[in-house]
């Protein structure tokens, strides 16, 4: 399991979104944008409408224009029929899971589900090359887990706007150029894996270039649901979907065609302005073709037009001076009103429905269209007001329904040049009632809201400042007016908008700096010293992040690429450089330290778009070289050393959109995608040779798709960093083929294979150069292991850069240091890093803010760390702090300050900042953000309005965020006691303080905390399981909760009091097996089932990298965990339905839940387990003794050693004995039973005795019964008979023997350990006998009567003689060994035996009861109290009234509770010690009872 919180730093601008689709959740209500660039703007809408429209996050998961967006339901079972966009089944508190899911498409074939519960992308894949280029995404209305994807062939550029129109003209020429049949793909998605389930159409369509889709259920003649394709002009082809094997829709696999006469229908209309299309919609029987300028209205059975609208002379069309109004879309609205009746599933002739129009401006018109009887009608309902705008602006707009409301999404641009800075822009709109009109007149629509994701930034001072004041004035006419100076809409200088961006980062451990290239070729880097910078003498902190510019480009920066030279041969005096390519067609390389320009390349004529550094493998001449690519088509090779373009790869046919680097092969990958627009091109791969600069190889089609991403598999399987594609350049991981993230052995990093280097050359380290930016650390490549990466950077888009920190590797960073003094490359190393160092210790490096210098550790005062928190001191003394100044400590300081939620509590901000040395990120705009599936970011927007959406809505992400603060805060306090009590605060604020100030944040995923509970580092696992018991009884599941816990105020109240009372553990009755059974319902068991078997609704395990048995595993854990801690809050069923699927977790030896398991179910096993499983303890006890002989062979020794906590250890430590406990009985027949079913050398019976020491410490009494079984199996497990089993289990018996010894007064041991004694602790007064053993033949030699002497039972009341009473309460050896004495309790009397045995006897073995030489009654001592079971001689002669009204009640129990009322009572501290030849001493508790003379 990984745990990774991610942190996102904004730049002073709001990126760029032009909005190319929509999507709305009417549950909860939610709006989706999808951009131009491939972002997802998330925005939530309140349920009443009265505040502002708020975006909440960006959700990062493509690269290329958004095709399409669409709802689905991943989770939804077949069949179920919807209310809205819930699930019938599903109840609504239920789980977050239960919200439907957004499905995104853009157009280089990414698909992605995005939960709406969690916030985050549960899945993302690519659609295979033979697909195509996702154009429509359309959910099936039957099945609404299944999605239907429609694929062009071509990369089409035709979907980066919804304003179709304005490449309306030019698309229309283009399709009546092209004659050649139009290729098409139709596939069904399962939403749930994304994977292909049906192919619907794959091939040449009847019809022109796909434009148009959607998905139809039956009707008229057609038997099946169909899918509708139409192309510009209006002609429809028609493919059903096959479905013919599962009419539920569980197997969707084959596909065939209509009948002839439904396969195509060709409905062309002739018009004035060629026929374009602009929008299709259907609903039930009606397609409605909306055109420029009219809509036409068909019937889907046979073609037959019904009706024409008209927008001719009306407020959608017209002239107005050099502009032109159209229509550019339409719909039909879902039915709101609930006066109004649809009546078209009664007659397939008659429909009544609400249709929404609008065009360029903005402006839109609902009608309200009728056919009944032959008859169409229409009449305007309401109309919506148009965008007032400048001409110079430009808009994109769409209209979208959500409930009884209309939101219109804008997106406008100030500016004509490229690329054009487009910002969204969201209003609300209140539909009016749609009956009572008459057509009187036209309704106004009234505006509730509006919203932009820029005003996130206008609050933000820094930027605010920046804004442009525009001098344009435009009249207050509506509230529509858009101001030219709001910054909503983008009116910024160009100098503040962000070309690129990207993250320098030291060592691959250390962010050092961001870099923005902004579109007026500036350039700004900005470091992170603050973070990391010591302290000086007066402990303060430098305040202040350190800002450099650079200028020279004459064009927008495009790519930014960060370089540590390698070469030891550099004579230009730089170490550091970054590069820079730009519209101006120029590369720039620049000296990192000093800010200086070093050369201007001109290699290129046209805009260079990337720059492609070397991988970390590469050897010389090219390990100081880099690539760049251009929009010319080509590919240059330049030598840093040199500064000369070293090779040329011209030639390509398109622009090289991916490009990779195999220096091991000595090859370069270019894969040019082809954005003609020509269906009969492909996608072509130029494989070039790096030495000679030859093309090797060309591959078109599927098969360039798949050879470049087997190169890109192959290059990031040997890169220690896990990605070549984006290390320290602006390139967008997205960009590149989706593999799994892998994660590299320990083996793999100690034979890194040819060319590997204990440095990463990529990777940035500035040295303390005059006047620049210095290094922060020495080198730790060798120290350290190479494959922890606690902080990962990137940049997916401009002016977004994030930080994903890694929880197991900040907590391990220094784990096992591959670092060896007989190495010679290591010796190297440290005599380099000594060299950097002054004699005093500390070397000098320079701050850049300030001016002044601070001292760092060398490399000999940094600690190393074998294990959690550091190990070994340097030579010098170390202060309170010396952790900051060490690289474990300052990234977890940087960690903290970044992730921290400053500004909630001001007490903790300021103890953390002058405790722990935190400091605050105020001159950055930092937000949170989320890791979904496959490196896919859903990333919060700034601002302190905002930063708390993620905690509101996400459970998992305030699992995994709260989870990584106080593991870290645990942390601290291993690496510096100082900061022990601003640790505890932290802790403490993240596991209650935070949800008692804001009481609507989601309390954390308790599935997802389950997970960690087994997690390799100490401080994780407490984490874990400190939040779980803080948050369980607010994040109970709801098919687990009983009704007194739905209340959310009784929950808290019950939660409370269950913790004050049993410190979070309290008991249930103990009631049989089928009691329990006979009291679950049938609807709870059915529930709690479905909850436990429902693995394929999980969307946290996506964020934690885990798979189906890990919700599944992970739901029983709760299950059981809840049923054990928390029953009070639980259903009483929880605990019979879920101690059987604990059962077979434990014995399934999974290595990351059996241990849990097994401690959950010997925990809960007195209290929860034992009444439901009570009969099958035995064969659970057998399967166990089973399972550790199988993992105690050599071949799982080695993968058991893998395992955080071993499970053989923890079945042995923790859960045999707990069973053993619960049916002692059992569980000494289940071992007696070993002693001849398994070998006699099998570990199993050393685990048993083990498990029967455990017992005799943890349930003595209970066990004091079966003494005489116990001592047998002990003998019998040294028995000389048996060699092999004396051998291996002779030190364990002995040791057990010896507890049996000291804990059992009635079992004793002679001083030479040649003879023990066993006497009967509970037994009939008549029938009462001690066995007495030789230890070196291991067999029973004598026999002694203990009954009771005669007369005894009348004497103590009339007892019955075959009542179970207390026998022997202590017995001892004479000092000879030759004579054993006894005490009971019962009867208080000391008993003699003499142990002479003649010759005969010894021989023959008599075990004839010997009786007593000597008996002596003991008086009563004072604070003797006599009960039923502690009986007098002189109690019972005195005839006391009140002891025989109590032997009379004794007597009345019925024989198990008598002999539990026993075991309760017994005295196990009775003691005889000898202090004469012939005089015994009794003692209880170690006081003296009396001595007595024998």
């Amino acid at each position: 399991m990984k745990c990774r919180s991610i942190a996102c730093i904004w730049s002073d601008s709001p990126p760029l979104h032009r909005v190319t689709a929509t999507a709305v959740l009417n549950q909860p209500p939610t709006l989706y944008t999808g951009g131009s660039d491939g972002t997802i703007v998330w925005w939530n809408l309140s349920t009443n409408f009265q505040h502002d429209i708020k975006s909440i996050a960006m959700l990062c998961g493509h690269a290329a224009p958004i095709a399409d967006l669409g709802i689905c339901f991943p989770a939804a079972v077949p069949g179920n029929e919807m209310i809205g966009d819930l699930p019938s089944n599903v109840v609504p508190n239920s789980n977050s899971v239960n919200y439907g899911a957004l499905i995104s498409a853009c157009t280089d074939g990414v698909l992605c589900i995005w939960s709406r519960g969690s916030g985050h992308c549960r899945r993302r894949r690519r659609l295979p090359p033979w697909a195509g280029s996702p154009s429509m995404v359309r959910t099936l209305p039957d099945n609404r887990r299944y999605v239907c994807v429609a694929c062009d062939s071509v990369h089409s550029s035709d979907h980066q706007s919804l304003d179709s129109t304005e490449k309306g003209e030019a698309s229309m020429n283009r399709e009546v150029q092209y004659k050649k049949p139009s290729k098409c793909t139709v596939v069904i998605v399962d939403s749930y894996t994304l994977a292909i389930v049906q192919t619907v159409f794959h091939g040449n369509l009847s019809i022109g270039p796909l434009k148009f889709m959607s998905v139809i259920l039956p009707v008229g003649d057609m038997e099946k649901q169909s899918v509708l394709m139409a192309d510009s002009f209006g002609m429809v082809q028609c493919v059903p979907i096959i479905n013919d094997n599962d009419p539920k829709g569980k197997n969707l696999n084959g596909a065939q065609k209509l009948p002839p006469h439904l396969e195509m229908t060709d409905w062309v209309h002739g018009t004035n302005d060629g026929g374009l299309l602009v929008a299709f919609a259907t609903r039930g029987q009606v397609l409605a073709l909306v055109y420029r300028t009219y809509c036409l209205f068909r019937l889907v059975d046979g073609g037959t037009t019904i009706g024409e609208i008209s927008f001719f002379n009306d407020q959608l069309c017209h002239e107005d001076g050099a502009s032109q109004s159209h229509v550019t879309g339409g719909m039909f609205l879902e039915c709101y009103d609930s006066k109004m009746t649809l009546n078209s599933e009664e007659h397939n002739d008659t429909f009544l429905e609400t249709f929404a129009v609008w065009n360029n401006r903005g402006s839109a018109i609902i009608y309200s269209v009728s056919y009944s009887g032959n008859i169409f009608k229409f009449e305007p309902l309401c109309a919506f007001p148009a965008v007032s705008h400048l001409p110079a602006m430009r808009l994109s707009i769409c209209f979208i329904q959500l409930n009884s409301y209309l939101l219109r999404i804008e997106s406008t641009c100030f500016h004509n040049e490229e690329p054009l800075p487009w910002k969204p822009h969201v209003t609300i709109w209140l539909l009016p009632q749609l009956h009572g009109n008459n057509g009187k007149f036209i309704q106004e629509c009234k505006m509730l809201g509006k919203s932009s994701f820029s005003d996130h930034w206008s609050i933000h001072s820094t930027f605010r400042n920046k804004i442009e004041d525009s001098e344009l004035n435009l009249p207050q006419s509506s509230v529509n007016v858009i101001p030219a100076n709001d910054e909503r809409y983008g009116h910024y200088q160009n100098k503040l908008l962000v070309s690129s961006s990207m993250v320098i980062c030291e060592n691959y451990y250390t962010p050092y700096a961001i870099v923005y290239g902004f579109y007026s070729g500036e350039i700004e880097v900005v470091h992170f010293h603050m973070f990391f910078e010591g302290l000086n003498a007066h402990g303060e902190a430098d305040s202040h992040t350190s800002k450099r510019h650079l200028s020279g480009h004459t064009g927008a920066v495009l790519c930014l690429a960060a370089h540590r030279m390698v070469s030891a041969s550099n004579r230009r005096g730089f170490n550091c450089v970054l590069v820079s390519g730009s519209n101006d067609c120029t590369i720039r390389i620049w000296d990192l330290d000093s800010s200086n320009l070093i050369s201007v390349m001109h290699q290129h004529v046209a805009p260079v778009r990337q720059i492609v550094l070397p991988p970390p493998q590469t050897d010389r001449p090219w390990s100081d070289c880099f690539l760049s690519v251009g929009e010319d088509f080509c590919v240059a090779v330049t030598s840093l050393e040199t500064m000369r373009v070293e090779r040329m790869f011209p030639g390509h046919p398109y622009y090289p959109a991916k490009v990779v680097w195999d220096s091991t092969r000595g090859y370069v990958a270019c894969l040019c995608l082809n954005d003609s627009a020509t269906s009969d091109l492909f996608d072509v791969l130029y494989i070039w040779d790096m030495k000679t600069g030859a093309r090797e190889r060309v591959l078109r089609g599927t098969t360039a798709h798949s050879m470049f991403d087997h190169f890109y598999t192959g290059i990031n399987a040997n890169t220690l960093s896990g990605s070549v594609a984006n290390g320290n350049t602006s390139a967008s991981s997205f960009l590149f083929p989706i593999i799994e993230d892998t994660s590299f052995s320990q083996s793999h990093l100690k034979n890194p294979g040819k060319g590997f280097t204990s440095t990463e050359p990529n990777t940035l380290q500035a040295h303390a150069g005059k006047g620049g930016a210095t290094k922060l650390y020495p080198s730790t490549s060798s120290i350290f292991q190479s494959n922890n990466h606690p902080i990962k950077c990137s940049c997916p888009f401009p002016g977004i850069a994030t930080l994903s920190f890694d929880l197991a590797s900040l907590i391990s960073l220094c784990k096992n240091p591959e670092f060896s003094k007989d190495s010679t490359q290591d010796k190297a190393h440290v005599e380099k890093l000594e060299a950097e160092t002054t004699k005093h210790g500390y070397r000098r490096v320079n701050s850049p803010s300030k001016g002044r210098e601070v001292e760092m550790p060398s490399p000999r005062q940094m600690t190393i760390n074998n294990g959690s928190g550091l190990q070994g001191i340097s030579t010098d003394t170390l202060e309170n702090d010396d952790w900051i100044r060490s690289l474990e400590g300052c990234l977890i300081q940087f960690t903290l300050s970044i992730l921290h939620l400053w500004n909630v509590d001001s007490e903790l901000d300021k103890l953390l900042v002058t405790d722990m040395k935190l400091k605050r990120p105020d001159n950055f705009m930092v937000a949170s953000g989320l890791l979904g599936d496959r490196g896919s970011l859903t990333l919060a927007f700034p601002g302190s309005s905002n930063k708390l959406e993620l905690w509101k809505w996400s459970s998992e992400f305030c699992a995994m965020r709260s989870l990584a603060m106080v593991s870290l805060a645990q942390h601290m306090v291993s690496l510096s006691h100082s900061c022990s009590a601003a640790s505890s605060a932290l802790a403490a604020f993240y596991t209650r303080n935070f949800a008692e100030k804001i009481p609507d944040i989601k309390p954390p995923l308790l599935q997802l905390l389950v997970s960690f509970w087994q997690d390799e580092s100490e401080h994780v696992r407490m984490a874990a399981r400190s939040l779980f018991h803080c948050a369980a009884s607010r994040a109970i599941p709801f098919p687990l909760c009983c009704e007194k816990a739905n209340n959310h105020s009784k929950l808290l109240g019950s939660s409370n009091e269950t913790v004050e009372s049993g410190h979070g553990y309290p008991r249930i009755k103990e009631t049989s097996q089928n009691s329990l059974k006979s009291e679950i319902s049938q609807a709870d068991e059915s529930e709690i089932v479905a909850w436990l078997e429902s693995f394929e609704e999980q969307d946290w395990i996506s964020c934690v990298g885990g798979t189906r048995q890990d919700a599944m595993t992970s739901h029983i854990i709760v299950a059981a965990a809840l049923a054990v801690w928390y029953p009070s809050l639980v259903k009483p069923s929880l605990a019979v339905l879920a101690v059987h699927p604990l059962m077979k977790l434990v014995m399934a030896m999974n290595e990351k839940y059996s241990s849990t398991a097994a401690e959950i179910l010997a925990e809960g096993m007195e209290s929860t387990w034992k009444a439901c499983i009570l009969s099958e303890i035995p064969r659970l006890l057998g399967d166990i003794f089973f399972q550790i002989e199988c993992v105690s062979g050599a071949s799982s020794a080695s993968s058991s050693a893998k395992n955080p906590v071993d499970i053989r250890e923890t079945l042995i430590g923790v859960l045999l004995p707990s069973l053993a406990m619960a049916d002692i009985l059992g569980f000494l027949n289940v071992i007696e039973s070993q002693i001849w079913s398994t070998a006699s050398d099998s570990p199993v019976h050393v685990v048993s005795l083990m498990t029967l020491i455990r017992v005799l410490r943890g349930s003595p009494r209970n066990l004091a019964q079966y003494l005489d079984k116990v001592v047998n199996f002990i003998l019998q497990t040294v028995d000389p008979g048996n060699s092999v089993m004396r051998k291996s289990c002779l030190s364990s018996s002995m040791v057990a023997l010896k507890e049996v010894v000291r804990v059992y007064p009635m079992v004793a041991l002679n001083d030479t350990s040649t003879r023990l004694a066993v006497g009967d602790a509970f037994g009939e007064i008549g029938n009462a006998s001690i066995r007495v053993y030789e230890m070196l033949s291991m067999t029973k030699i004598k026999v002694l009567d203990a009954s009771g002497p005669p007369g005894l039972p009348h004497l103590l009341g009339g007892a019955s003689e075959a009542g179970v009473t207390t026998a022997i309460s202590a017995l001892s050896f004479a000092p000879d060994g030759e004579g054993l004495v006894a005490f009971s309790e019962h009867g208080l009397m000391i008993r003699w035996w003499s142990l002479e045995s003649v010759w005969w006897e010894k021989i023959s073995r008599n075990l004839v009861p010997v009786q007593c030489t000597k008996l002596i009654f003991v008086p009563p001592w004072e604070g003797f109290s006599p009960n039923s079971s502690r009986s007098s001689i002189m109690a019972s002669v005195m005839s006391n009234e009140r002891q025989t009204n109590l032997q009379e009640s004794t007597r009345s129990l019925n024989e198990v509770e008598r002999i539990k009322l026993l075991i309760h009572n017994l005295d196990l501290s009775y003691r005889l010690e000898w202090v004469g030849q012939r005089k015994v001493q009794l003692k209880q508790h170690g006081q003296e009872l009396g001595t007595f003379q024998l």
